[in-house]
């Protein structure tokens, strides 16, 4: 483990929201945050009940951040502010085409309080046919030795 690393409790709140319908999902890790020159990266491994453990590493920078996940699902997904980003998400049932909208990116590190939070609100476009409100709030703090 490098000497800056820390061992960190993770939640993530994710809300989809499409027409009438709204979808929230929640799970609480526990992962890593470490902090090289001007880049933090926190990474923690996901469990869902109906798969393959899910492997996330998200990488803060100045200009953007960047979700990466491997395992259960495959994808590298990046939010700039105000603008469109594109991917595909390999999963085991096909290849999605995404397109992001970040319309919102707010960022708070361990290095500037005692609970980090990553905030972003952001439209995607699934295959070009299906556009949601998603938003996904991370939350994170260094686990108390006790």
């Amino acid at each position: 483990m490098p000497a800056n690393a820390k061992d960190i409790q993770v939640q993530l709140v994710t809300e989809i929201q499409d027409q009438d319908r709204r979808e929230t999902m929640e799970i609480e890790e526990t992962g890593r945050f470490l902090v090289r020159g001007d880049t933090q990266v926190l990474t923690f491994t996901e469990h869902p009940e109906d798969g393959d453990p899910v492997h996330t590493m998200v990488t803060i920078k100045q200009e953007h951040v960047s979700i990466k996940r491997s395992g259960g699902v495959e994808m590298r997904q990046v939010f700039k502010p105000l603008m469109e980003t594109e991917n595909l998400y390999h999963h085991t049932y096909g290849d999605f085409h995404m397109r992001t909208y970040t319309k919102e990116l707010d960022y708070t590190s361990l290095e500037e309080s005692a609970q980090g939070r990553l905030f972003l609100d952001y439209t995607m476009t699934l295959n070009h046919e299906v556009t949601q409100a998603h938003s996904l709030t991370l939350t994170f703090e260094e686990e108390s030795d006790s």
